[in-house]
């Protein structure tokens, strides 16, 4: 009995100094918010129609450096941008001046669905959660909002 309780001593020992010998591994995450706090912040600053658009790429940096807890949430966020970029894009048409109830003369059926759809998934449910996740976690996390 005396020697499983030493050994069972010497493993916890053996596990706790290994813990204080490990970086926090949400250091690379929570300098990555802290590094994108700026940009994000101008981006939502208007919270204009191309808010999301514009922190595409802070997001994208930000999904690099997602832990793992955390890292579906960024893929969704980002796939769910990108996917709408991609269809304004594929249409030519600017984030800025699109306007559903008026789309472009020359913008096919086609487009117009494809960029709808985008929109749609955008604004769904999913992506709401994801960036209420992402953002949760930078405040649990890190003690930084991702965005002031």
């Amino acid at each position: 009995m005396t020697r499983r309780c030493g050994i069972a001593l010497v493993l916890l020992l053996t596990l706790l100094a290994a813990g204080c010998g490990e970086d926090d591994p949400f250091a690379g995450y929570c300098a990555e918010v802290s590094a994108q706090q700026k940009s994000l912040s101008e981006a939502f600053a208007g919270r204009g129609p191309t808010a999301l658009i514009d922190a595409l790429p802070s997001f994208e940096a930000l999904r690099e450096e997602a832990p793992r807890d955390i890292e579906d949430d960024w893929k969704v966020l980002v796939a769910s941008v990108d996917t709408l970029v991609e269809a304004l894009e594929e249409a030519d048409v600017d984030p800025a001046t699109y306007d559903a109830t008026k789309p472009p003369a020359g913008l096919s059926a086609e487009e117009r669905s494809a960029i709808e759809a985008a929109a749609t998934e955008l604004a769904g449910p999913a992506t709401r959660a994801a960036l209420a996740a992402v953002d949760q976690q930078s405040r649990d996390v890190c003690q930084t909002p991702l965005y002031l």
